[in-house]
């Protein structure tokens, strides 16, 4: 993607902080669309999916990769073509703190992650909540000035309080709604009278902050039948994706990365409840009964085809998620929920390096010391490593070039062959260290993983 870009327009900050990431292995926040290469049909499918959702369906897909194979740059790719589109995001990983079904406030904290991370293109690096319903509130007043009411008309305020009352009204009827609905307009009407605390309790009810009913009562100055927590969190994103529709938006795309963290949950019972919330989403989704939203689910094969951990121990998933008996490895199929991720192309690992070669060239101000063929050479270098064939990742390849382009950049005397000569060394000297010997009888460990609940 992205072939024409003209990479020296690139904003410095974006670029500089584009390779910083490269560089650490870490995957860009921002800049993504400047290193996009392959993955063409992966994209188009889940541009397709942005669509689906701007009609009012709703789509969920799983992401499935190896660590480093570029799941998560996927993610940040497709979450960055859904601002510019003008949808809603909000994404989260997960993590042993951050679940999607928990006690003691872990399903919760996945909900305020999301909502603390919700952006659209004015506020891409997320925060946006509050710009989000003031955008809204502006939109109600236009929409009153083109109807023929004056600002300057005393009963102005209440007709901008109806009409707010009215758009609402839609929501009132879901699960959580009338609650919700209710403390959007407090907020609405804080914001026109320029109540600050008021606007403030609000917003913390809408994230999620409040522990307990009373202390929501004392903050709001009213009392709600509900609060986001650990068990309802999820119909609250389901109304966020109405709201959002009705505020002008196209509709709401929800990321979860890091999916593992639920396959690496020890107690059993735990690691189900959290699957069947994943199921409830997944029957919610491809149901049409969650209009305007969009999951996505990053994880590894490991999340996914463990038959005794993963999602396929679940066999309501299992049975949704397996591939057909029709299904091979030489087949595409990019319209089923999962996609997983092969791995690159010799000739898509040689443009990447290319791509990093000239964005280095132009954060630097100063072309590398690397010829193509030399370029071509680290590539082999870097394919020609035991299981690389199959199992290299762009990752760990980027983390290597960036090593190299940065020892040439910082040492004027150092040559290619010479770092990669060195490279060869230390490569031979750790396969090494790490091949047992001869007397060494096989160990075998046990730890608190291997117990099941």
């Amino acid at each position: 993607m992205n072939t024409q870009i003209d990479i020296n327009k690139i904003p410095k900050r974006i670029l500089n902080s584009l390779l910083l990431s490269v560089s650490a292995g870490v995957v860009p926040r921002i800049g993504a669309p400047y290193i996009a290469i392959g993955r063409q049909d992966e994209i188009s499918a889940l541009l397709s999916d942005l669509e689906q959702v701007n009609e009012g369906c709703s789509t969920m897909r799983f992401i499935i990769g190896r660590y480093g194979s570029g799941k998560s740059f996927l993610i940040q790719l497709i979450r960055g073509y859904a601002l510019e589109r003008n949808f809603i995001t909000a994404d989260a990983d997960l993590s042993p703190e951050r679940r999607l079904y928990g006690t003691s406030g872990s399903g919760v904290a996945t909900y305020r992650e999301l909502i603390k991370n919700m952006a659209s293109k004015s506020s891409p690096d997320g925060a946006a909540l509050p710009k989000i319903i003031a955008r809204w509130i502006d939109m109600l007043k236009s929409e009153l000035v083109s109807e023929g009411a004056s600002p300057d008309d005393r009963d102005f305020a209440d007709k901008l309080n109806l009409k707010a009352l009215e758009k609402l009204r839609k929501v009132e009827d879901m699960v959580g709604g009338f609650d919700f609905s209710r403390v959007i307009s407090q907020y609405y009407l804080a914001h026109v009278n320029g109540d600050d605390d008021r606007k403030s309790a609000c917003l913390r009810w809408l994230r999620g902050e409040f522990a307990t009913k009373t202390e929501a009562r004392s903050a709001l100055g009213f009392s709600t039948s509900e609060i986001i927590n650990d068990d309802n969190w999820y119909d609250f994103i389901k109304l966020w994706a109405v709201l959002v529709r009705f505020m002008g938006y196209r509709g709401l795309i929800v990321f979860i990365d890091e999916c593992v963290n639920l396959y690496k949950i020890t107690h059993r019972v735990i690691r189900e409840n959290n699957y069947e919330k994943i199921l409830s989403m997944f029957n919610d989704t491809l149901q049409g009964r969650a209009e305007g939203l969009g999951i996505v689910f990053g994880g590894t094969p490991q999340f996914m085809d463990d038959t005794r951990r993963g999602l396929f121990s679940y066999e309501a998933l299992r049975s949704r998620l397996c591939d057909s008996r029709y299904a091979s490895e030489g087949y595409k199929n990019l319209i089923g929920p999962v996609i997983r991720l092969k791995r690159l192309s010799d000739d898509e690992l040689f443009a990447l390096i290319s791509r990093i070669t000239k964005l280095y060239a132009v954060n630097y101000g100063k072309e590398p010391r690397i010829s193509e063929e030399q370029m071509v050479s680290f590539l082999n270098s870097s394919l020609s490593r035991a299981g690389a064939d199959s199992m290299i990742t762009p990752r760990e390849m980027l983390r290597d070039y960036m090593t190299v382009l940065n020892i040439l950049m910082q040492n004027e005397k150092v040559t290619f062959e010479q770092i990669m000569a060195r490279g060869a060394i230390s490569e031979e000297k750790r396969e090494e260290e790490e091949k047992p010997s001869d007397d060494e009888a096989p160990k075998t460990t046990f730890s608190a993983e291997d117990i099941e609940f």
